[in-house]
């Protein structure tokens, strides 16, 4: 496989892949596809943009016109392409729906009419819903609870039915909560850290109890490179970072990066539906030789520093459309 179709290739997860590959495998095409919503910004790829074997094609997935012409002759296609936010599900679900369903049917039809080797559906633990003991593993029934997490799994289902029903070569990755560099604000590391660098309230929903497992956003991009490559066709792969914390140990650690005082926590009435506690069990990735490489604690002190470092990437995406989604998603919310 030489020639790598990258769909949502210029979001958060994305365009981290899209660097990996052309840094670590030099010789490789790389075409991004990309709707550029709110969350797909070109600015994610700058330091890529003259680099000939990059190709950028604006397009949406659910566009069976263009899909078809831009995956021609590609090896093969790495899907991130999503709706993703928890909360923006709860306000907007259709948009979910017509993304990250009807889109990676069309996908899945274009890999099936151009006979493509390879197609990497990147899902999300959320699939599996709450975990109040143990770890999931990828047998595990789906349980999803939100809209995303519904949307999500019903694209996994999609995937596994076309290989089922046609053969297709397809791999899905299930991954724990990425965290890292270019990742949109309305995420809770990248929103926490720019509230609390202009001393804002850190909205935490709850008692702040939550829990979640936390995967460096470079880690997640070597396994998706290792499962593109080793992966079986028709198999899941857990991606798991193996750093479960609360959201309360997590806004602590934020604040003491920043040396910002404990009392910016602002405790908020709950989201419908939050689930207490994800945890993967990745024993069969790491059978095919993958492990996090970064430690928990430096990872996020790097995170913290680029957002520090690159107020002129984050500051004026929290405007505009931005403003609007916060405000009609914390400014009901009641403080405890």
């Amino acid at each position: 496989m030489k020639r790598i179709l990258v769909t949502g290739g210029a979001g958060f997860i994305g365009s981290n892949f899209v660097r990996h590959l052309l840094l670590n495998r030099p010789d490789y095409d790389v075409i991004v596809l990309d709707k550029l919503t709110y969350a797909g910004n070109l600015e994610n790829l700058k330091d890529v943009q003259d680099n000939p074997h990059y190709q950028f094609v604006h397009g949406d997935i659910c566009d069976v016109n263009i899909v078809q012409q831009t995956a021609e002759g590609v090896d093969a296609i790495v899907n991130f392409a999503a709706e993703t936010h928890v909360d923006r599900s709860l306000l907007e679900p259709g948009a979910f729906i017509n993304t990250d369903v009807y889109g990676t049917y069309v996908l899945l039809e274009a890999v099936k009419k151009l006979g493509i080797e390879r197609f990497v559906q990147i899902s999300t633990d959320e699939v599996y819903g709450s975990v109040e003991e143990g770890s999931s593993v990828e047998t595990d029934q789906l349980a999803p609870r939100s809209p995303y997490a519904a949307s999500k799994a019903a694209a996994d289902l999609m995937v596994n039915a076309y290989r089922t029903s046609f053969g297709l070569p397809t791999v899905i990755t299930r991954a724990s909560n990425n965290f890292g560099p270019y990742q949109y604000p309305e995420k809770v590391i990248p929103l926490f850290v720019t509230n609390a660098l202009d001393d804002q309230p850190l909205p935490l929903y709850g008692d702040g109890l939550n829990v979640r497992d936390w995967l460096y956003v470079g880690d997640h991009c070597e396994a998706i490179d290792l499962v593109l490559h080793k992966g079986e066709p028709g198999e899941v792969y857990n991606v798991g970072g193996g750093n479960e914390r609360t959201n309360i140990e997590l806004t602590g650690m934020i604040l003491d990066l920043l040396g910002k005082p404990q009392s910016l926590i602002k405790h908020v009435t709950d989201r419908p539906g939050h689930d207490r506690r994800y945890s993967l069990n990745c024993a069969k990735l790491a059978a095919l030789g993958w492990q996090p490489r970064h430690r928990f604690e430096e990872a996020m002190a790097q995170t913290v520093r680029w957002y520090v470092e690159n107020e002129w990437w984050w500051r004026k995406l929290k405007s505009g459309e931005y403003a609007d989604y916060y405000n009609r998603n914390y400014g009901h919310r009641r403080t405890l």
